[in-house]
């Protein structure tokens, strides 16, 4: 059989695709060499990069089969194994073989994360993910680390970061429902308190964005979670397990 032909590729989506991959690159570069919070702030550009290449490519219609190939694989990259390696450098290495083996749990639990996105997509609801997205996973190690730069991170538990890499890793190959916004219309009409609560987000984010960063992220995680457990909590399934416990009591 004759080899087969690779189609032209679009360049602009790509080439914003590229970008981020040389984010997350650069990123692990700057971790390798101790330069921590360049390599969180370098993360965070990958993921602006991340959230742009798609957009393009459907404003452009230059969707293609090799543009979600090329975008997960520095997905990979940039979210994956740059922050898996950060996580390392910044503080796991203390704790020896459990430390890279956290750091490698958190790459592997992010890679199985982005495999199956890419056999779901068209299978699951678009409002919402299932687990939690990797690029929001990288966000938060980045801001987190940025945040702790205006403290002692010498006298900061490490342990608390082993807890986080565990608890990263284990939120990205769940099945928990984490709201998307891809589906958002942005030309509906809404009420004016949603225009002041992102206007002052904004001005948050401008003004000390080494701290409105983590928060948001933060609280964009703990909200899901919550919103998860109440769905849980009315569901005829929470219904049933309370009346378990009850019965059992008596």
């Amino acid at each position: 059989m004759p080899p087969t032909k690779i189609k032209k590729i679009y360049i602009v989506p790509n080439f914003v695709t590229s970008a981020n991959m040389f984010s997350g690159f650069y990123s692990i570069i700057a971790a390798i060499q101790g330069d921590f919070v360049i390599a969180s702030w370098a993360i965070l550009a990958a993921a602006i990069f991340d959230m742009l290449d798609g957009r393009i490519a459907r404003l452009a219609k230059a969707t293609s089969q090799f543009g979600v190939e090329y975008d997960s694989l520095s997905d990979l990259i940039s979210f994956g194994m740059a922050p898996a390696i950060l996580l390392h450098q910044w503080a796991l290495m203390p704790f020896g073989r459990l430390g890279w083996l956290a750091a490698f749990l958190y790459l592997v639990c992010g890679a199985l994360r982005l495999a199956r996105f890419n056999v779901t997509t068209d299978k699951l609801p678009k409002g919402y993910f299932q687990g939690l997205p990797i690029p929001m996973a990288a966000g938060i190690v980045a801001t987190f680390i940025i945040f702790l730069q205006n403290f002692d991170f010498e006298s900061f538990p490490h342990w608390i970061v082993l807890l986080l890499t565990f608890a990263l890793a284990s939120l990205m190959v769940s099945t928990i429902p984490f709201p998307s916004f891809k589906e958002l219309n942005w030309r509906s009409r809404g009420s004016f308190g949603f225009l002041m609560i992102g206007v002052l987000s904004m001005i948050l984010i401008a003004a000390k964005p080494e701290w409105a960063l983590f928060l948001l992220l933060s609280a964009y995680v703990i909200l899901s979670l919550i919103w998860n457990l109440i769905r849980w909590w009315s569901s005829p399934l929470g219904l049933a397990a309370r009346q378990e416990k009850i019965d059992a009591q008596h």
